[in-house]
């Protein structure tokens, strides 16, 4: 695992946000992303959130954030008409201000839109406040650094915005140049204009007022505070972005036929729709929807249309739904699609959607040579105490439930002594049957990262899987180790292997010679963190014990192809439906020395409180022993 940025995602307020942008779009396949600005991309069904907000104190962080989606999805998407976008665009190009026009029309509409989601969306007011409130004290602080670097432009963008966002009607700004207010005050009252605009229209005129008053005097800016809110812009046709959600294409063909309407035969029906004026009474009409996308355009006009009968809606409701009998065959009949056809597409990306292009490649452990059994029985003797003393603890526990007291209970079998009732304040007048304490009634798998990173951590790591796999060896409990990568040098587009190294399977993992194995694992790759819990989720899922945990050990965020930014929210999610699952899964962090607060945050945004941090690897055994201890006693 390696980290290319130090940013972090906070796995519960991200899903929070894609919820919040699927709810307000009104679309289920649109997705949220962090991004270097807020804009809406209906062509790949996402929109983003800027990423400027990482820098925004904590009580601001999460307003910043939903005010980016209440733009996009419910200012944008509805208000603002993109041919008055593409037209600014093309007016403006001659400015060769690209980046100063584009951030000041995308400021100018913000500004408009707020104010109409303000009255739409009351609610929304106190996010609209944090944003405020925010970037108020950005540009300010941008302002002088602006001055400072003599960059003209930028510092008169930032005027522009504090002048709109000012509670005064005067503002002084004492740190900007001389020039620069000259050139505010000579645009102040188009600025005003702002507050007037009805439309995208009247915004784009403004701000091309502005741009080219101003584009003689300056180079283009050098920060980007904005981004344009609209994604591929020129791939759409209609007035709005909720136009073209409703936008019925062509036919796919465009070829047509010529038909002898008297030697030909065929039957013109008309579907009617219902509404309460025209109810069917008589049971007579038949309703359906379809829309053609694809036939052959013919000379053939409508206009007749067969009687119905009675049968027919009964019929219809038959056939649409017929399945294979033993007395007739209609397998010929042009019936409609069963409803089992549908079940493929949630299996479609069983692993997740950021997974779509993982394969899964199973790669068995060898027989352990004379040097593995070597080296392995130096580890046993090592962890020996730990093994010993966990045993003896577990043992005295199986004996004490099995000699425990039936009688005197406050649940079970009501006793025949009730006097306890009229002498005792908490009568146990309940007893139960002598019986033997259940078995162990569990089943683990332990997953380890078996990345680049591990690379020093894994001799080390060895130790706590032996133990792992010796103590419930001694307890006949069932259990698979598996190491997982990906091999990056591999990645083509379209495929990604995942390797998983299975090292003990629940079929040979009580097999007493087989423990050398485990030094079998060694460090590798990447690591694809929520396609590998998918993948040994699904297999404990199989098993038939009560209680299966999945324990997962690990020395950072997931990294592996186009799964920087998205990885750690993946894993999450994948820790989430494996629990849903019945099953429980449980993080364990392998650090190389202090654990930086970083760290820990990114444990718990993954495996939320069931999660344990690992100092140091040599430490691994003393943090693992209690940790089994608790699970075993729990399943008893």
């Amino acid at each position: 695992m390696y980290r290319f940025y130090d940013a972090k995602v906070d796995t519960f307020l991200f899903r929070q946000l894609q919820d919040l942008a699927t709810v307000l779009a009104r679309r289920a396949d649109l997705t949220f992303e962090y991004s270097y600005g807020a804009y809406i991309d209906l062509v790949d069904s996402k929109v983003t959130a800027s990423r400027t907000w990482d820098t925004a104190p904590a009580t601001l962080q999460k307003g910043g954030l939903k005010s980016d989606i209440y733009l996009r999805t419910i200012g944008t998407m509805h208000f603002s008409k993109l041919p008055e976008l593409k037209s600014y665009l093309d007016a403006v190009e001659e400015a060769a201000l690209p980046k100063f026009a584009s951030q000041l029309v995308t400021l100018f509409e913000d500004l408009r839109l707020e104010e109409k989601i303000r009255k739409e969306r009351p609610g929304t007011k106190r996010v609209f406040d944090m944003r405020k409130q925010y970037y108020r004290h950005k540009f300010t602080t941008d302002l002088a650094a602006h001055v400072t670097r003599g960059f003209a432009l930028d510092e008169l963008f930032c005027l522009i915005y504090l002048s709109l966002q000012s509670d005064s009607p005067d503002p002084s700004f004492p740190r900007a140049t001389k020039a620069q207010l000259d050139q505010l005050a000579n645009i102040q009252a188009l600025l005003y204009e702002v507050f007037e605009a009805r439309d995208t229209r009247a915004i784009s005129r403004i701000a091309e007022q502005v741009v080219y008053r101003v584009h003689q005097d300056y180079n283009d800016m050098i920060d980007e505070y904005f981004v344009f809110p609209v994604g591929h812009l020129d791939n759409y046709t209609k007035n709005t972005l909720f136009d073209e959600l409703t936008r019925t294409d062509e036919l796919a063909n465009d070829d047509s036929e010529e038909v002898d309407e008297e030697n030909n035969e065929y039957i013109d029906e008309e579907f009617s729709t219902w509404h309460r004026e025209n109810e069917n009474n008589d049971r007579k009409q038949t309703f359906l929807q379809f829309e053609l996308e694809v036939g052959t355009k013919t000379n053939i006009k409508g206009g007749g249309a067969r009687e119905t009968e009675d049968a027919d809606q009964a019929m219809g409701s038959i056939q649409g739904s017929s399945q294979q009998t033993r007395n007739k065959d209609y397998s010929e009949l042009d019936a409609l699609d069963k409803q089992e056809s549908n079940k493929g597409a949630s299996a479609e990306n069983q692993f997740g959607e950021e997974n779509k292009d993982a394969v899964k490649i199973i790669e068995e452990a060898e027989n352990p040579t004379s040097e593995e059994r070597g080296s392995y029985q130096e580890i046993l003797h090592a962890i020996e105490p730990y093994k010993r003393k966990l045993a003896t603890i577990i043992k005295k526990t199986i004996e004490h439930k099995k000699n425990a007291p039936r009688k005197d209970l406050m649940a079970g079998r009501l006793s025949k002594k009730l006097l306890p009732l009229v002498l005792e304040e908490k009568p146990r007048i309940f007893y139960k049957k002598n019986q033997e304490s259940k078995e162990f009634d569990a089943t683990f798998t332990l997953l380890v990262d078996c990345s680049a990173s591990m690379q020093g951590k894994m001799e080390e790591t060895r130790h706590g899987i032996a133990l792992f796999h010796e103590v419930l060896k001694t307890f006949k409990i069932p259990h698979s180790i598996i190491g997982f990568w990906e091999d990056a040098m591999d990645v083509r587009e379209n495929y990604q292997p995942n390797y998983f190294h299975v090292i003990h399977s629940f079929q040979d993992s009580l097999y007493k010679e087989n423990g050398a194995k485990i030094m079998q694992l060694e460090a590798r790759e990447d690591n694809r963190d929520g396609f590998s819990i998918r993948v040994a989720a699904q297999e404990l899922e199989k098993r038939r014990e009560k209680n299966r945990f999945l324990l997962v050990f690990s020395d950072g965020e997931p990294a592996a192809a186009n799964y920087n930014q998205n990885g750690i929210v993946d894993t999450n999610l994948a820790v989430s439906e494996a629990r849903k699952r019945g099953i429980e899964v449980i993080g364990m962090f392998l650090s190389d020395g202090e654990v930086e607060e970083r760290d820990e945050v990114l444990m718990k945004n993954i495996y939320g409180r069931e999660k344990i941090i690992v100092p140091a690897v040599s430490e691994l055994p003393d943090h693992f022993a209690p940790l089994l201890k608790k699970l075993l006693l729990k399943s008893i």
